[in-house]
C-alpha cells in the first residue's frame, strides 16, 4: 500500500556558497561526467555528516523553514523584496532504505521551495525547479540505495526573484516522501467533477491516471466509492483497464448520485472519493475530498451559486506570516482563514500564485469562493506545465470558481498578449472544461483584446472603465479581481505621515487608482452584473513597501494577524448580525479641545454617539456606509449605539484609560494546536490600567519566554521595526504585541511576558 511520510524533520542548513574543489586533470573530469556527478561537496553520496558537516556553517532544522526572516532588514536592499539580504543555501537530509522498499515507486514530493532548486539524491542530479510556488516531484527509484544510506541535497538559489513582494528563501513548504507500488494512482492522479443532471440528481465523473512503473504489461481493477463527511460509503463504482509497462492510461468512471447536500459559503458539506486500485504491482489507495455545487456566471445577474445570486465578499492574500516569513505552519494558515471569515469574507484570491495546500483546505473547509492563480503569464513548456501541475493539485477544490493564468501584465493589451492568453486557454480547457479561465487586467484595460478571448472580464482597479467595458462584452460576468488598496496603520488616526510610513486608520478615496472600501462596495453592489470582488488586500505582507517599513499596509488584518479598523468595516460592508465599531480610540491626554475625528462602522439603520452620558447626535446611516462626529477631546467615556427600526441592537465604547501597570495574555487559536514541533500558539500581550482596562497606547518593551514544551518561534508588533521576529524581546505598540509559540511536546505549556515596571503575565493551556 501507499505510504505517505513527512520528510520535514532532520534536515541540515548551510547558508551560503560551498565551493567544491575543481581539478584540471581528465581524471577529475572524467567521474564528474557520469550518472553519479556530485563526487565532492554537500550532495557527495559518500559523504558522512561527520566529513561535511563543520558545527560552524551547518545548522540542523526543520521544515518549513525560511532563512530570509531572520536577517535584519537593510534599507540599501530591495525595497520590493522587504529590504532583506537574499543569498543562495544548501540543505542536506540523509535517510534509509530497506528491503522492504523493493518493488516500489519511490519520490519525493517538494510542495515549495524559494526560489530555484536543484536537486541530487544519492549524488545523481534529479531535476531544477523554477519556482518557488509549484510543487514538483523527484522520482528517485532507479537511484536508491535499497540496504542503507541514502541523501537528498538541495541547492536553493534565490537570485532570481518571481514577484515584487517578500518572497523568503528555502524549503519552506513541507516535502514528503512517497512509496507507492510500481503500478497506482499518478500525482494528483484523482479528478472528481461532478455535474448536475437535469432532473437535479447529480454524475460524478470520476477520472484516475494510472502509471505503470513495472518492466511489464499489467491489468488494474479500480475501485471508485463516494464517502459522506461520516465515512460512510454511499455509491461505487468498478472498472478495469489494461496499462502497458512504463506507461499511463486514463481510468474514467461514474457514479451517480440522487441528492446530495450541496457546498456552498454557508453550509461548506464536502465528500470523499476514495479509489483502490488492484493489480500484480500491487495495491494502492488515493482520496480526494470534493463537493457537490453549481456554479454560474451569468452576464446579467452575477455570479449563481446552487441557483442563488451570491456576490464574492472577497480578499487578494500573499501567503507570509509576519512572524515567521514564508514558512507558514498548516494551523495559522486554518487561523488565517478562520480570522478572515470571522471578517465577512466569503471569497479569497490566491495573489498571485499557488498557495499551500493547507490553506486551499481551509477555504473549503470555510465556505470560500476562490480565484486560484498562476505565477507565471507565459505559454513557454515551463509555463504550460507549471499550469498543469496547479490545475491538477487543486481541482477538486469545490471552492476554487475560477482560474486567473496571469496579473497586470503589461502585454495584456498588446497581440502578443492575446496569443499567450489562447494558447493558455485552451490547454487549461483541457485540463479543467468546466470553470472559466480569466486574467486580472489593470494595464489599459479598456483596449485589453484577451477580453475576447476570456471567459470572464476581470479588472484590477480602474471603475470608471467598466461601464464602457460592459457596452463592449455585455454577454460576459465581471468581477473585481482586485480593489481597494487603502493603506491604514493600526491604532493611527491622524493626517498620513509617508515619512515615518503612518497612514491613519480611516477609509478613504486616494487621488488616481485607490478607492474607498466603502465605495468600492457600493459600486460593487449596485451593479448585478459584477460577480463581486477581492479587496487588497486581507493581510498585510511583507515587501513592496519603503523604508522603515516592512510591508504594505492595505491589509484588514496586520502582519501579526491583529484586527484593524478595516476589519470592522468589512464585517459592517458583508455581515448581516447587528455590529458596531467605534473609532479611533480615546486616549488623547494633552489634546483637550481639540476637535477629534470620530468614526462608527455599522451595518444597522442609525447610530448615536454619547461622550460621558451625553448625546452628541443620532445620524442615519447610509447602508455601506458609516457615522462620523467632530468632537472636542474631553476623557472619559465615549460610546456608540446602533439601532434597527429604533431599537439599540448594538454598541461599542472606548473609554480614556490610566497608565498601564500590568501585562495580560490571551490565547487566539487554543482550539487548533498539536504538539508536532510545527503548530504554533498564537499569543496576544496587552497591558492593563490598574481597572484592567486595555490601554490602547501603550508602548511597553515585552520580553516573551516559556516552558521546556514550547520555544518563542516569533514575535511582532511595529511594522517599522527592524529586530528580527524570532527574537523573544519585542517593542509594542499601539498596546498590542503578538507572540507565536512552537509546541515541541505535549503537556501544560506555560508562556510568560515581562516589561520593566509592568506586571507580569503568564498564561498556560493543555496541547495533546
Amino acid at each position: 500500500m501507499r505510504e505517505k511520510i513527512c520528510f520535514d524533520s532532520g534536515w541540515h542548513f548551510h547558508e551560503g556558497e560551498m565551493p567544491v574543489p575543481q581539478s584540471a586533470y581528465k581524471g577529475y573530469m572524467y567521474v564528474h561526467a557520469k550518472t553519479v556527478r556530485a563526487i565532492t561537496g554537500p550532495a557527495a553520496p559518500n559523504n558522512t555528516p561527520s566529513t561535511w558537516i563543520n558545527s560552524d556553517d551547518w545548522q540542523t532544522v526543520s521544515l518549513p523553514h525560511d532563512y530570509v526572516i531572520r536577517h535584519r532588514p537593510k534599507k540599501q536592499n530591495n525595497e520590493t523584496l522587504g529590504f532583506f539580504p537574499y543569498h543562495n543555501a544548501w540543505y542536506r537530509k540523509d535517510f534509509k532504505l530497506t528491503a522492504d522498499d523493493q518493488n516500489k515507486r519511490l519520490t519525493l514530493l517538494f510542495d515549495g521551495v524559494a526560489t530555484h532548486a536543484t536537486v541530487w539524491v544519492n549524488g545523481c542530479l534529479m531535476g531544477h525547479s523554477f519556482t518557488g510556488y509549484t510543487p514538483f516531484e523527484i522520482d528517485f527509484t532507479d537511484v536508491a540505495n535499497l540496504d542503507g544510506n541514502n541523501s537528498v541535497t538541495v541547492y536553493v538559489e534565490t537570485d532570481e526573484h518571481e514577484g515584487w513582494w517578500y518572497e523568503g528563501g528555502g524549503i519552506y513548504r513541507h516535502v514528503w516522501l512517497n512509496k507507492t507500488p510500481l503500478l497506482a494512482v499518478d500525482l494528483y492522479g484523482l479528478y472528481v467533477r461532478p455535474e448536475r443532471d437535469d432532473d437535479g440528481s447529480w454524475t460524478c465523473h470520476v477520472e484516475t491516471t494510472l502509471r505503470n512503473d513495472a518492466f511489464a504489461a499489467h491489468t488494474a481493477t479500480v475501485t471508485a466509492t463516494l464517502e459522506d463527511k461520516q465515512g460512510q460509503a454511499r455509491a461505487t463504482a468498478t472498472a478495469s483497464t489494461d496499462i502497458d509497462r512504463k506507461a499511463k492510461a486514463v481510468l474514467c468512471q461514474n457514479i451517480a448520485v440522487a441528492a446530495p447536500a450541496l457546498w456552498d459559503t454557508e453550509n461548506p458539506t464536502l465528500y470523499t472519493m476514495r479509489v483502490k486500485v488492484s493489480s500484480p504491482a500491487g495495491d494502492d489507495e488515493l482520496s480526494a475530498r470534493f463537493g457537490f455545487r453549481d456554479v454560474v456566471f451569468d452576464p446579467d445577474k452575477g455570479l449563481i451559486l446552487n441557483g442563488k445570486a451570491v456576490k464574492i465578499k472577497g480578499v487578494c492574500c500573499h501567503g507570509d506570516y509576519g512572524l515567521t516569513g514564508k514558512a507558514v505552519p498548516d494551523n495559522i494558515q486554518r487561523y488565517r482563514v478562520r480570522l478572515l471569515r470571522e471578517m465577512g469574507a466569503n471569497g479569497y484570491r490566491c495573489a498571485h500564485y499557488p498557495q499551500a495546500e493547507a490553506t486551499l483546505d481551509a477555504l473549503d473547509d470555510n465556505g470560500f469562493l476562490v480565484m486560484a492563480e498562476t505565477r507565471w503569464f507565459e505559454s513557454t513548456k515551463e509555463g504550460r506545465e507549471q499550469l498543469e501541475t496547479l490545475f491538477k493539485r487543486d481541482r477538486n477544490h469545490p471552492g476554487i470558481i475560477m482560474w486567473s493564468v496571469g496579473n497586470e501584465e503589461p502585454l495584456f493589451a498588446k497581440p502578443e498578449g492575446k496569443r499567450i492568453f489562447e494558447t493558455l486557454y485552451a490547454y487549461a480547457k483541457r485540463l479543467d472544461p468546466v470553470r472559466p479561465i480569466m486574467a486580472a487586467v489593470s494595464n489599459s484595460p479598456e483596449i485589453a483584446p484577451i477580453f475576447a478571448v476570456a471567459d470572464l472580464v476581470g479588472i484590477n482597479y480602474n471603475l470608471p472603465t467598466y461601464e464602457p467595458l460592459r457596452l463592449k462584452y455585455p454577454h460576459k460576468c465581471f468581477v473585481s479581481s482586485e480593489n481597494c488598496a487603502v493603506p491604514s496603520t493600526r491604532g493611527f488616526f491622524f493626517d498620513d505621515n509617508d515619512l515615518k510610513s503612518m497612514y491613519n486608520a480611516k477609509d478613504r478615496t486616494f487621488s488616481g487608482w485607490q478607492t474607498s472600501r466603502e465605495d468600492t462596495w457600493k459600486f460593487i453592489m449596485a451593479r448585478d452584473w459584477v460577480a463581486g470582488g477581492y479587496q487588497w488586500a486581507g493581510i498585510e505582507h511583507r515587501g513592496e513597501t519603503v523604508w522603515p517599513r516592512l510591508c504594505s499596509q492595505s491589509g484588514a488584518l496586520d502582519l501579526y494577524l491583529q484586527k484593524k479598523d478595516a476589519f470592522f468595516q468589512n464585517q459592517s460592508l458583508w455581515t448581516d448580525q447587528p455590529m458596531v465599531h467605534l473609532l479611533p480610540h480615546w486616549n488623547f491626554q494633552g489634546r483637550e479641545g481639540e476637535l477629534i475625528s470620530v468614526w462608527a462602522y455599522t451595518n444597522c439603520q442609525e447610530a448615536e454617539l454619547f461622550l460621558n452620558g451625553k448625546s452628541l447626535g443620532r445620524k442615519a446611516i447610509e447602508r455601506f456606509g458609516h457615522g462620523e462626529w467632530l468632537v472636542p477631546y474631553c476623557p472619559g467615556d465615549l460610546r456608540v449605539v446602533a439601532y434597527n427600526a429604533g431599537k439599540e441592537v448594538a454598541s461599542d465604547c472606548a473609554k480614556t484609560t490610566g497608565p498601564a501597570v500590568a501585562l495580560k495574555l490571551r490565547l487566539e487559536n487554543g482550539d487548533d494546536i498539536r504538539s508536532n514541533g510545527r503548530d504554533l500558539a498564537v499569543i496576544t500581550c496587552y497591558a492593563v490600567d490598574a481597572d484592567g482596562r486595555a490601554v490602547p497606547d501603550a508602548a511597553a518593551t515585552i520580553t516573551f519566554d516559556c516552558n521546556k514544551l514550547a520555544a518563542i518561534a516569533g514575535t511582532g508588533s511595529d511594522i517599522c521595526d527592524h529586530v528580527p521576529p524570532h527574537i523573544p524581546e519585542r517593542r509594542m505598540r499601539a498596546g498590542l504585541c503578538a507572540a507565536a509559540i512552537r509546541c515541541l511536546a505535549p503537556g501544560n505549556v506555560s508562556v510568560y511576558a515581562t516589561a520593566p515596571g509592568l506586571t507580569t503575565a503568564r498564561i498556560e493551556f493543555d496541547v495533546q
